[in-house]
């Protein structure tokens, strides 16, 4: 049967999709920029058969998550807000702490997590993402390809400057 011209574009299957994963070391890397490319990736944008409406997405694993750097003052003024559900309750807390505390992978979790949609959709693709504080991951039986974000534009990384607030 010889193939024609459709004026319907052709929408990928769930059971069509192959899903890769990825390892990125976020060490030296800007917040931003490195969310919006594993957001990208997590909802499959840099696949030629990108569905919106279907999870096409890689599994993405980063690692030394505590590293990331954040350009100009950001580090000391970013002010992340949460709420405890009581009158009065709202809590704020600073990108700076956030890194020095117990849990520094946050900052890129809810970086990423502001980039994908939110519903049922954007909670599945969250789902593939796995973000480590340290070098040490538990996926080394899926052969995750490394994809070097600092490679692919200068400003991505932020060559050994000092992660210092300056007044």
């Amino acid at each position: 049967m010889p193939t024609t011209l459709s004026r319907t574009t052709a929408a990928a299957k769930p059971a069509e999709i192959e899903k890769k994963w990825l390892i990125i070391d976020a060490d030296g890397l800007v917040v931003g920029r490195l969310a919006s490319i594993i957001a990208n990736r997590l909802r499959g944008k840099h696949k030629a058969n990108y569905t919106p409406h279907v999870d096409c997405g890689d599994n993405v694993i980063v690692i030394n998550a505590e590293k990331v750097r954040f350009t100009g003052r950001k580090l000391g003024q970013k002010i992340y807000y949460r709420h405890t559900g009581y009158p009065g309750g709202i809590k704020e807390v600073t990108a700076e702490k956030i890194l020095e505390g117990r849990f520094p992978e946050r900052v890129l979790e809810k970086a990423v997590e502001r980039m994908v949609p939110r519903g049922p959709l954007g909670r599945d693709q969250m789902r593939n993402l796995r973000v480590f504080a340290g070098s040490e991951h538990p996926h080394e039986a899926q052969a995750p390809e490394v994809l070097d974000v600092a490679a692919m534009n200068s400003k991505n990384s932020v060559a050994n400057a000092s992660n210092k607030v300056s007044a």
